[in-house]
């Protein structure tokens, strides 16, 4: 049986899009299986409406892998939505160059560059939540609903609250380590789906 992943809704409604299909903007990559879900705005317009300040004059990326599940609301939150911290003023001189006779090539200026946002495979982001610029997140992460996450997350930890902070572990260490050796998200599908009722229900000694 072939499990496709070329098609924009996997489900039988418009609420649900596996992403990489949806997304045109090369700053924005996306792996296999992972899907945006929005019961509010349609969710084929994820790059617009939920991968915000997210501009040109910026070479920062979204990193999505596979596999993950995108809950209605998250945002993605980039770097020129900050205001330089080095300026004695919070007000963004430079996006205004031509009142205050500046050069438009430092538009730059006005805002603190912190990079990617990288989410890895499996992750689990939930309801509304925000993942601010420079942050990564681990493999089999789980982010609660309106998180506010600023800095990394760790491999398979649960976070919630704002700021967010670590929960619990998912599972016990050998079981983490064991899951990030498998990467089981790089299997091709045939092979997870040959495995699936062991990863629904916890089996590791079954994948190992």
């Amino acid at each position: 049986m072939t499990i496709p992943d070329n098609i924009i809704y996997p489900r039988r409604d418009h609420e649900t899009v596996y992403l990489k299909n949806v997304v045109t903007d090369p700053g924005i990559l996306v792996g296999d299986y992972t899907f945006y879900n929005d019961f509010v705005n349609d969710p084929a317009q994820f790059q617009t409406n939920n991968v915000l300040y997210h501009y040109p004059v910026n070479p920062e990326r979204l990193i999505i892998g596979k596999y993950c599940s995108i809950a209605c609301g998250a945002k993605f939150l980039f770097t020129s939505a900050n205001h330089a911290r080095q300026s004695l003023s919070t007000y963004p001189f430079p996006i205004f160059a031509n009142h205050w006779g500046l050069d438009w090539a430092d538009v730059a200026s006005a805002w603190d560059n912190k990079g990617d946002i990288i989410v890895g495979n499996d992750v689990w982001i939930g309801y509304e939540a925000v993942i601010l610029q420079g942050v990564t997140i681990g493999d089999g992460a789980i982010i609660g609903a309106r998180a506010v996450v600023s800095k990394d997350v760790e491999p398979y930890t649960i976070v919630g609250g704002v700021p967010a902070r670590p929960i619990k572990r998912r599972f016990p260490p050998e079981t983490i380590e064991a899951l990030l050796t498998l990467r089981w998200w790089d299997w091709p599908p045939e092979a997870v789906q040959a495995h699936l009722e062991d990863i629904m229900n916890g089996r590791i000694e079954r994948l190992v």
